[in-house]
């Protein structure tokens, strides 16, 4: 057993601190798919990137992303994603001064419903326009 040394001030050990408390683990994994949002960042620079450098380089880039590891890794983003935005909005109540409607406190449930139903049909309109550019 490790006995703390009367002369040097006590240091709470932090190895795993967070681990220890649900609430702590659910933050740091909301806080790690901050990564996969900016490792698609990185991928979609890299395309900016190909499409100055002309079609050849563009259309080398498009080939890559219709790889099966490319493919299997945007469905792990788009996991990522969903898991990142959900635990957003679910943070978003408790983060904002209170919104008040006709005198009445909006429900936070209607708030992260309202988060997320706004990122449905934004995305539901970027996948209509790209759709039909791709037509």
């Amino acid at each position: 057993m490790n006995t703390p040394d009367p002369r040097r001030p006590y240091v709470r050990p932090m190895a795993g601190w967070w681990r220890r408390n649900p609430f702590f683990v659910e933050y740091m994994v909301h806080e790690a798919t901050a990564l996969f949002v900016a490792a698609y960042a990185l991928v979609l620079l890299v395309g900016l990137l190909r499409l100055a450098q002309g079609e050849a380089a563009w259309n080398g880039w498009l080939d890559a992303l219709r790889s099966p590891v490319a493919l299997v890794f945007h469905v792990v983003l788009l996991a990522a994603f969903v898991y990142h935005c959900w635990t957003w909005f679910r943070i978003m109540p408790k983060t904002m001064p209170p919104l008040v409607i006709r005198g009445k406190r909006v429900a936070p449930g209607v708030i992260t419903a309202c988060g997320v139903a706004a990122t449905v049909v934004c995305s539901l309109v970027v996948l209509v326009v790209a759709w039909g550019a791709t037509r």
